[in-house]
């Protein structure tokens, strides 16, 4: 069985949570990952319960909030908010939450990070993906963010998300990435990326990402995780290029998923 192309709700900022579903919905993707962001219906289980019920269209996958801008989203406590997009995808039924590795200045939540998601492991069926990060860089320096680190092949996180914008922000080899995580990997953002110290989140094929390889490399190995289309669209200067833009990840998604292309993926 191939696995669930599902639409991250951040691809469709500035537009809202509901125009995600509607435009997942409307292109044929098998479900929505939902980004717990400042949009307070990304925060509601019961506004998402609506929207699922309306567009028949499944939550794969809960985004905790751990960015900069929604470090006030469900509070300040960061086992509050892992908890509670726990909560939300098993009401949901979706079957993972994705989530950052602590900033540094986050000391006690950093220190249990890797012990505490071990404990809540036990707990549930959710499986909580930890993504890897990159880098921070300044005019000449690459500052430490992240503690444990941004390189999630350091820890052994039994479940991880590689995240092909971020590869191409801290120059990793993203194929030797994907090799590198084996079984954990179970949940890919597929994007593209350019190399620079922005984290672009472009359409796949128009960085210099391989992501039509890591992708013919997760169909090669059987694999049974989700690939969510986590892409920048602000820059679409209406809805219809924004639809175009994701329907162009979607097919490139399917094409290169698809038996009939192989590894170099060329059909």
């Amino acid at each position: 069985m191939s696995p669930l192309i599902g639409l991250s709700s951040s691809s469709v900022y500035p537009e809202n949570t509901p125009a995600a579903f509607e435009i997942a919905a409307a292109l044929g993707y098998d479900g929505i990952e939902v980004m717990v962001g400042t949009d307070s219906v990304s925060q509601d289980l019961e506004a998402l319960a609506a929207l699922v019920d309306h567009y028949q269209v499944p939550v794969i996958s809960i985004h905790a909030p751990c960015l900069l801008v929604t470090q006030r989203v469900w509070g300040t406590d960061s086992w509050v908010k892992l908890r509670k997009a726990q909560a939300t995808a098993e009401v949901l039924g979706a079957s993972t939450v994705v989530v950052h590795p602590p900033f540094r200045w986050q000391r006690e939540y950093a220190r249990t990070f890797v012990s505490g998601l071990e404990a809540m492991r036990s707990e549930t069926d959710v499986q909580f993906a930890v993504e890897n990060m990159f880098p921070w860089r300044a005019v000449a320096q690459r500052l430490p963010a992240y503690s444990p680190g941004w390189d999630i092949r350091d820890e052994d996180y039994p479940h991880t998300t590689l995240d092909l914008s971020h590869t191409a922000v801290s120059g990793s080899d993203a194929m030797q990435f994907a090799r590198d995580l084996g079984e954990r990997l179970t949940h890919l953002h597929l994007a593209d990326g350019s190399g620079s110290a922005l984290d672009e989140h472009l359409i796949p094929g128009r960085g210099t990402q391989p992501a039509g390889e890591v992708l013919g490399l997760l169909a090669a190995t059987a694999f049974t995780g989700s690939v969510i289309v986590e892409v920048s669209t602000r820059g679409a200067g209406s809805r219809e290029q924004r639809v175009a833009d994701l329907t162009e990840a979607l097919s490139f998604a399917r094409r290169h998923l698809s038996p009939s292309v192989n590894e170099s993926g060329t059909p």
